[in-house]
């Protein structure tokens, strides 16, 4: 009888751990993913500071000259850019926290399947600040995956190089960061 309830008292002691150590941790996700959004914002910012202006236009030349000039401007908005500007370790951390849950989640082979479909990629070196690499398709992330990270702006994507999980910005081609190793190859 006493053995009883000393496991009993145990196990609720236990459970209560448990329950104390997750709400912490969603606190803490809570904070990585307000961080992130927080840096995505102010990234958001700096560029909108630039005074980047596209104007629809039927001209090819036109728009690549738009496009490069929105390079040229992002840039200068981010001067000393670096990985983990965006990624902050906490955020970093959050993200492949995510990822690994989808991996191993209930559509985890269909989303390990959906990224061994894709183009092999050779040895890139991704950078910060640097144009996206043109030999390199722009692979989509799985949706399931998409789910399960922070929404983003229209003008910026997740994507995946390698076992990279990539910060794209679209309008002006650039990496704005990356977490190296996120995905599990």
């Amino acid at each position: 009888m006493v053995l009883q309830t000393c496991t009993r008292w145990l196990a609720l002691g236990l459970l209560s751990v448990l329950m104390i150590q997750g709400m912490f941790a969603q606190k803490g996700d809570e904070g990585a993913v307000k961080d992130f959004q927080d840096r995505i914002n102010n990234y958001l910012s700096a560029k909108k500071n630039q005074d980047i202006a596209n104007k629809p236009s039927d001209s090819p030349d036109k728009l690549a000259q738009q496009k490069q000039q929105t390079t040229e401007k992002t840039l200068a908005a981010r001067p000393g850019a670096q990985r983990g500007d965006i990624f902050r370790p906490a955020i970093a951390s959050y993200f492949k926290k995510q990822i690994e849950a989808t991996l191993h989640g209930p559509d985890g082979d269909k989303v390990r399947a959906s990224l061994r479909h894709a183009e092999p990629l050779p040895n890139v070196q991704l950078q910060v600040n640097a144009k996206y690499p043109r030999n390199l398709p722009l692979q989509s992330t799985p949706p399931t995956l998409l789910m399960r990270l922070p929404h983003l702006p229209k003008e910026l994507q997740y994507r995946i190089v390698g076992s990279a999980l990539v910060l794209y910005d679209m309008s002006s081609d650039l990496v704005v960061d990356f977490i190296p190793n996120a995905v599990p190859l």
